[in-house]
């Protein structure tokens, strides 16, 4: 995003929505709320009687918020109004005297209420300390932990226990992890366990603070063309590295790409994926649209078998899309109308709703976005190619050659053909006079022959 505007980087983590079960939400530090609040609400959970001060020195010191020290010292700070009623102490408890001397924010205190819930809520995992809740969707939940083992903090995500008896559900929460276990790149949020305790059936991932492309969409509305392509790149490379082991992600889009403080992209949400191989999957799933309706590929929507490598580069092109106009391709009143664009519409070319994009840019963004597959590229290594050529300022070399089809010329040349009549009248006109057969027969000749020859102009200049 631009310099002078650039989103906060204590924010965001791990969060469900409402299609897949992992994306991001970003958090302010600055969010309205008393430490007075936060309190009585961590009170209302706990239900049990225990001394909120000595509770939340233990969460404060157990995520590292503050020292053991600072927190003994803020603990004699507060010994001299014990007598008092808790009403008249509030001012001066624990929390207040924590956030007074910047040891914490307000919003880190009203945090600890959702640590409470988890670890009151049956999420305890043996081996790691649930620190709180990162967010909750449809299909899961997921909780920020400490590995004990190794001393790390990490993602897990829980599957809510209204699915906990469904087989269908359970297999394809371990499908999720099995895939991710499989795939070990920088670009890519790495995967770590998977298992159940009883009912409760956990996934364990990389824990990765930062932002997602969806928060930065939603802040600043689109992205400089060069920071977007520097994005896709890195997208694209975690994509060719799934794809050459089998595997396709069928549900890129912004909130599933998420960029850490050091500023590396990591592709998220393997909950879709499936093998490529996978034929009994295939055919289980066929006729039934898998994917986000915004950016899901023509073939998804049709419930297609065989979907490869060109199903996840349409969707990282929508998104790409999304990322320097500021709005999606297809809008709709539902998802069915807007998948029905996705099959039927021609796209607007994003340099026509952005004047400010490049040429190379806006035909690498139709050539992913081409509603046949086998006018998209077919692979991310060819994507790849002309990303790194348009970052470098030149033309595109595939896309930019693939602006006429060979078989769209052919298709226009038999058009014009079949506009001749069958019969040549007779010329009856005076000499020098045009002919009939001059009027039916040079159109269409001129057209094929102009195209012909701009074909082989781009071809030469390409």
């Amino acid at each position: 995003m631009s310099d002078e505007a650039k989103p906060n980087q204590n924010a965001g983590s791990h969060s469900p929505d409402d299609t897949t079960p992992f994306g991001t939400e970003a958090m302010g530090e600055n969010d309205p709320i008393s430490v007075a609040e936060a309190e009585k609400s961590i009170m209302a959970v706990t239900k049990d009687g225990t001394n909120i001060d000595t509770l939340i020195g233990r969460l404060v010191i157990d995520q590292g918020l503050a020292t053991p020290e600072e927190v003994k010292h803020c603990l004699t700070l507060t010994r001299t109004e014990d007598s008092k009623p808790p009403s008249e102490t509030l001012s001066s408890s624990l929390a207040q005297v924590l956030v007074d001397r910047e040891y914490v924010t307000k919003r880190q205190i009203a945090r600890l209420r959702e640590a409470i819930e988890a670890e009151r809520s049956g999420s305890s995992i043996s081996g790691y300390k649930i620190l709180g809740k990162l967010g909750a969707g449809a299909m899961a939940t997921v909780y920020k932990a400490k590995q004990i083992s190794l001393d790390r903090i990490v993602a897990i995500k829980k599957l809510p226990k209204k699915f906990s008896s469904n087989p269908q559900f359970i297999e394809r929460f371990f499908a999720e992890g099995r895939a991710a276990a499989q795939l070990n790149h920088p670009n890519i949020v790495q995967a770590f366990d998977v298992g159940n305790e009883g009912d409760l059936y956990y996934f364990v991932m990389e824990y990765v603070e930062g932002r997602s492309v969806h928060d930065d969409i939603v802040t600043h509305k689109r992205y400089k063309e060069s920071e977007a392509i520097d994005i896709a790149i890195q997208v694209a490379e975690a994509l060719e590295h799934a794809h050459d082991r089998g595997l396709i992600h069928r549900d890129v889009k912004p909130k599933n790409i998420m960029i850490t403080r050091e500023g590396v992209v990591k592709l998220a949400d393997m909950g879709l994926a499936r093998a490529m191989s996978d034929v009994e999957a295939a055919e289980a799933e066929a006729g039934r649209a898998f994917g986000t309706p915004y950016y899901i590929s023509p073939e998804q929507i049709r419930g297609e078998k065989d979907i490869g490598p060109p199903a996840d580069i349409y969707s990282l092109g929508v998104t790409l899309y999304h990322m320097v106009t500021g709005s999606v391709p297809f809008e709709g009143k539902n998802p069915s109308s807007v998948m029905h664009k996705h099959l039927k519409s021609e796209l607007v070319p994003p340099d026509h709703v952005n004047p400010k994009l490049s040429a190379g840019i806006s035909e690498v963004i139709e050539m992913m976005m081409a509603k046949r597959v086998s006018d998209r590229y077919q692979n991310c290594a060819d994507l790849l190619i002309d990303l790194r050529a348009i970052k470098q300022g030149d033309t595109p070399p595939l896309a930019h050659k693939d602006v006429f089809h060979a078989d769209d010329l052919q298709r226009i040349a038999a058009e014009a053909e079949q506009a001749a009549p069958a019969e040549i009248p007779e010329n009856t006109a005076p000499m020098g006079s045009p002919s009939v057969i001059d009027h039916l027969i040079w159109p269409p000749f001129i057209v094929v022959v102009a195209l012909l020859v701009i074909s082989l102009v781009l071809n030469l200049v390409a």
